[in-house]
């Protein structure tokens, strides 16, 4: 994840959503420097985040997203990871696709 995202963002976005009940995906991805990437890039950090290789972030995944970014970070509590799969799952079929699927 670091060849792709600055340490010190990502330091900065962890500890901004320490507290359980914090986590703004919008916020976060923006701090960690997610939205400056190119499509390439964001494919790349995808794929790391898709700890199966399904082709799909599913709902356990979600809730461990964090530690996709630092392996000492917290988990979403149920509620934060249900609102990020209904943010990001535009089809409704319970997962998150590359482009949103």
């Amino acid at each position: 994840m670091t060849d792709l995202l600055s340490v010190e963002d990502i330091k900065k976005a962890l500890g901004a959503f320490a507290a359980a009940d914090s986590f703004d995906h919008r916020k976060f991805f923006q701090m960690v420097g997610l939205k400056k990437k190119s499509a390439d890039e964001v494919k790349k950090v995808f794929q790391i985040l898709d700890k199966d290789k399904s082709g799909f972030i599913e709902e356990d995944e979600l809730g461990s997203i964090l530690k996709g970014f630092a392996a000492d970070a917290r988990d979403l509590s149920a509620t934060e990871t249900k609102t990020l799969l209904a943010a990001g799952d535009k089809d409704g079929d319970g997962k998150i696709g590359i482009d949103g699927e």
